[in-house]
């Protein structure tokens, strides 16, 4: 063992230390220029996700729980819900905007926790703003950044102690507490105190019965960012919950040593298509194919797809739920080789009756390959083999997932995708304005409130609203 390495009671406290320093006491002003600058673009890239999903049936169902379960009759521990308006309790608001934007598929995630974190940290940071009219646009998004950090290696943590797949609800509620505990300047007992609680009370619901059989339940990420944001008032007030084994075990402490050191935020990826991360290895190998060969729909004769075992255990049929459509993979491999592009509209309403979608689907083979699954859950890795009308067999080779440090989108791109989610519901003129405030973020004299002026109000286009449930 290194000399500099302690373990037992030791190693706890110095973890407890360190994340309490980190989370508490370390200025935006010392956060690299380029962790902020990342945690803009994540910031950006989430709430496009929550303003195309606020019409979905999920998100509506949340929110009217949320005025319904979750509301409070004091000011200090009330906000507005994003796109809608209506007042919840803070954590009640949170609540509403994860499970919105967990109901659609097309948030970050960060690959070594096999889930998601901006669904949470987000939510988290809308509600809690709400009371800090002063939140400068730096410390909003440092605020952001420890989200990411302590839910990262929570979850991390979570999956090497665990035999159970555990939803990311489970863990990225420690994140959601974090924040809390950021904004509403918890002590450091109180902070150790909400990581417990916010651990010990995270839904450890099982993520594969969810790939098996999929609902709005997802990825459990609503029930986390109001366990989170539950367990930071919990302890302001009092409640003991500590420690959390995720942070405090012995075991776990190689996970923390790096705390502000090495950032995760860094490693996040951005989704191309509104579709579970699993099955982006298989679209961009079939994507690469089809372009590089111009391939039209009527060329292709067979799809053998192969990859990790999770991402072969997807959805496997015709869905008729837009759930069972973002838990798809030769659905969306279809999809994406009649259209060019997989968007909204391809894994809801009309998109779900898509009869040349369906033909296109029984062209198409998926099977696990040994090699892609030995690489997961670092990597998301998969090759495809088109046999065409012609005769002509083409390979991808191994192909992995675009949108994370293997493979990143520009900024362009990540501001194009914004555009396209959440243009069609607010309209051209707020979505850019919404961008630009969010882009402005690292600007020292910012203001969150620049930005959250634009965040609660509903969307004036009605006919969306009007759409009919997806």
């Amino acid at each position: 063992m290194s000399p500099h390495r302690r373990e037992g009671p030791d190693a706890s406290a110095e973890t407890a230390v360190r994340v309490a320093d980190f989370v508490l006491r370390r200025p935006a002003s010392v956060f690299p220029a380029a962790v902020l600058d990342q945690a803009r673009y994540l910031l950006l890239d989430t709430i496009g996700i929550a303003i195309a999903a606020g019409p979905m049936e999920a998100g509506r169902i949340a929110r009217d729980t949320a005025t319904l379960l979750y509301n409070s009759n004091d000011p200090k521990h009330c906000a507005r819900m994003l796109f809608d308006g209506r007042r919840a309790s803070t954590a009640g608001a949170a609540y509403a905007a994860a499970t919105q934007i967990d109901n659609l598929d097309g948030h970050d995630g960060y690959s070594p926790t096999k889930g998601h974190i901006g669904v949470v940290v987000v939510p988290a940071l809308a509600a809690l703003a709400e009371q800090l009219p002063e939140l400068s646009g730096p410390d909003a998004l440092a605020a952001l950044v420890i989200g990411y950090e302590v839910a990262g290696r929570a979850g991390i943590a979570l999956h090497a102690t665990v035999s159970d797949y555990h939803t990311s609800g489970a863990w990225n509620a420690l994140g959601v507490a974090a924040v809390a505990a950021r904004l509403r300047k918890l002590s450091d007992g109180q902070l150790r105190e909400a990581l417990g609680i916010a651990e010990y009370h995270g839904p450890r619901s099982q993520m594969m019965r969810e790939i098996a059989t999929p609902t709005m339940l997802h990825d459990g990420s609503g029930i986390g960012a109001l366990t989170g944001l539950s367990a930071a008032v919990l302890a302001e007030r009092g409640f003991t919950g500590a420690p959390a084994i995720t942070v405090e075990a012995p075991e776990v402490a190689d996970h923390w040593r790096d705390l502000g050191v090495f950032w995760q935020t860094l490693h996040q990826y951005v989704k191309p298509y509104p579709i579970c991360r699993w099955a982006h290895a298989a679209i961009d190998a079939t994507r690469g194919l089809v372009l590089s060969h111009h391939l039209t729909p009527a060329d292709i004769g067979h799809v053998q797809v192969n990859s990790f075992h999770y991402a072969a255990t997807l959805f496997d049929g015709m869905p008729d739920t837009t759930s069972k459509a973002q838990y798809s993979l030769r659905f969306a491999v279809a999809t994406f080789i009649l259209h060019g592009r997989i968007g909204l509209e391809h894994i809801s309403g009309a998109g779900l009756e898509d009869a040349a979608v369906a033909e296109m689907l029984a062209r198409i083979s998926v099977s696990e390959h040994e090699r892609h699954s030995a690489r997961f859950p670092a990597g998301r890795w998969a090759d495809v083999i088109i046999t065409t009308t012609d005769g002509r067999v083409l390979t991808s080779g191994d192909v992995h997932a675009r949108g994370g440090p293997e493979a990143p989108l520009a900024s362009g791109d990540i501001e194009a995708k914004y555009m396209e989610f959440a243009t069609p519901v607010l309209g051209r003129g707020r979505a850019m304005a919404i961008r630009d405030a969010i882009l402005s973020l690292t600007d020292p004299d910012s203001r969150f409130t620049d930005l959250s002026g634009l965040l609660y109000d509903p969307p004036v286009i009605s006919k969306i609203l009007q759409r009919p449930a997806w």
